[in-house]
């Protein structure tokens, strides 16, 4: 398990970018871990896309204790179960249900809801949840999304992901809704495949660098 435990906004701020990685083969992921927080990078996320995600998280959480590493694309409770024994400090979902909900509130997971509408956000409060994953970020409004949420919900914050690049990233880091957002660019399959360990610690120090509002 995570070494110290945290509520999901103090995971959020450990960093203004969270690597979203997907994860194929576990044996990298070691040296992977300890690549990003090199660079600066203390939360990251693990997707549930592959057979060996989980595997991948358990190899992470020993190489560098020190970082706050969750579990994405949980849909189910028995995804909560697995995340929470494989040691994740925190879980992510593209959506909410409510049988997903009561799992997390049971096992007091931290956990990041995705919403895209004033709907969803209200459904995710009703069960408790004030930080929230904005996605699909790029098609379901971005920047003025956040702006237009932000009077409506001003005890909600949120994490964009989906399609964002690094030259999105001041816009919407300086919304005051915004404490960190969501890419994938910072691992690339490229460079993961070839084991460019330095190349991803660089990349790593270039989203730890991004400055909040």
């Amino acid at each position: 398990m995570a070494t110290t435990m945290r509520t999901m906004r103090e995971i959020l701020a450990r960093g203004p970018v969270m690597p979203i990685l997907t994860i194929a083969d576990a044996s990298v992921a070691g040296d992977l871990a300890r690549a990003l927080v090199a660079g600066g990078v203390s939360t990251f996320e693990v997707v549930l896309r592959t057979q060996g995600a989980l595997d991948a998280l358990k190899a992470m959480v020993a190489a560098a204790p020190e970082a706050s590493i969750g579990v994405g694309t949980l849909l189910t409770a028995a995804d909560v179960s697995r995340a929470q024994d494989a040691g994740a400090a925190f879980g992510v979902s593209p959506g909410l249900t409510r049988d997903l909900a009561q799992a997390v509130r049971s096992c007091g997971l931290p956990f990041i809801p995705g919403v895209a509408t004033a709907s969803e956000i209200m459904q995710a409060r009703e069960f408790g949840f004030r930080e929230m994953k904005l996605f699909p970020a790029n098609v379901s409004g971005g920047v003025a999304w956040l702006q237009a949420m932000g009077p409506v919900f001003p005890d909600v914050v949120f994490c964009p992901t989906g399609g964002i690049k690094p030259a999105d990233i001041p816009a919407f880091l300086a919304e005051p809704n915004c404490t960190t957002v969501g890419g994938s660019w910072v691992v690339p399959k490229d460079k993961l495949a070839a084991k460019d360990w330095a190349g991803i610690e660089k990349l790593a120090r270039q989203a730890a660098a991004f400055a909040r509002a």
